[in-house]
């Protein structure tokens, strides 16, 4: 089963909005990241994303391109700070592909619990947009690829 790491596109700065919602370059690399991964095949199940507006906003372009059969979900849990358990129970309870949504630097400790046991390692650099794609295997995650925004051709 694979599930889908990403995080959230560009975000405006807090002065600009309190809020941090997606500027116009997030909501473009964004969109342009759903394109190209549409044409992947991936089979997702459902999105779940933080309860950022940024996360939020990244999901639902996600979710216009990809159209998991569960739709979207917000679930608490999945902030930057947040303690990444929710998560690992998200991903245990799963029976089919999922993609998270989320933040740094909650993706950079849960990527490597799940492939290490370990969350002090840092395995990937997560760029805005970045899709991380792992898959499990024998009782354990592996990387099985990653994409930036900025491999892709316009």
């Amino acid at each position: 089963m694979e599930v889908y790491l990403v995080r959230h596109g560009e975000a405006k700065l807090e002065h600009e909005d309190p809020e941090k919602s997606l500027s116009d370059n997030g909501r473009s690399d964004i969109s342009i990241i759903a394109d190209y991964v549409s044409t992947l095949g991936l089979r997702i199940s459902k999105i779940y994303h933080s309860e950022k507006l940024r996360a939020k906003q990244t999901a639902e372009i996600l979710y216009q391109k990809l159209k998991p059969k569960n739709g979207v979900e917000c679930v608490l849990g999945l902030a930057p700070s947040d303690d990444i358990k929710t998560a690992l129970k998200i991903i245990e309870d799963a029976k089919e592909p999922i993609m998270i949504v989320s933040h740094l630097p909650y993706l950079d400790r849960l990527l490597p619990m799940l492939v290490t046991g370990n969350q002090n390692y840092k395995l990937v650099k997560f760029g805005e947009g970045s899709i991380v794609c792992i898959e499990e295997e024998d009782d354990h995650w592996l990387i099985r690829w990653s994409l930036r925004r900025d491999l892709i051709r316009s």
